[in-house]
């Protein structure tokens, strides 16, 4: 599943302030998700994050991963 910091998820389930939304706010082994709703930020592990998610939506001007690496 291809996410990047700055995309914004919608999972499974709701969170108790009722958004279902959530930021990336950190990749890699886990990921760091920051609630739209209410700013509440959670730790997940790769899996279980990847497993809950439903719906994945870029930020207009969010860099291809391509063009964030090259060093030229």
């Amino acid at each position: 599943m291809d996410i990047r910091l700055g995309d914004i998820v919608r999972m499974k389930k709701p969170h108790p302030c009722g958004s279902y939304e959530w930021t990336i706010e950190r990749v890699g082994m886990d990921f760091k998700l920051r609630c739209i709703g209410c700013g509440h930020q959670v730790m997940l592990p790769r899996r279980q994050a990847e497993k809950n998610i439903r719906e994945v939506r870029r930020e207009e001007g969010a860099a291809p991963a391509e063009a964030a690496t090259e060093n030229n």
